[in-house]
């Protein structure tokens, strides 16, 4: 077994936020950009992850998270091991075609 799958993850964070009005389009479009700012990667339009090399990190990007919610937002975070994430399907169009899912980046493979 390949122990090094089971340390290294990704932090996963969901979102439901309200875009009615042009304040709470301004704060989704603030809590998107915040996300891609600390290292989060867009995989849908509100989902995005962010890899972590250990828990302690994220934990800490967990608590960024939980700073810049927007006050009407709705977060999910859950943390995926890099095995249960290389385990993934992925699936794009019609017909269905399967794709691997994305790769640690490199720099974090070093750890």
């Amino acid at each position: 077994m390949d122990v090094e799958k089971f340390k290294m993850g990704w932090l996963v964070v969901a979102f439901d936020l309200p875009v009615l009005t042009p304040k709470q389009r301004k704060e989704a479009t603030g809590f998107r950009k915040f996300l891609l700012d600390d290292g989060f990667q867009m995989i849908q339009f509100s989902l995005y992850v962010r890899p972590c090399v250990s828990f302690a990190r994220q934990q800490t990007h967990l608590e960024r998270v939980k700073q810049g919610i927007p006050p009407e937002g709705k977060v999910r975070a859950f943390y995926v091991t890099r095995a249960q994430w290389e385990r993934a399907y992925v699936i794009y169009g019609s017909p269905a075609q399967e794709v691997p899912p994305e790769d640690m980046p490199e720099q974090i493979q070093l750890w």
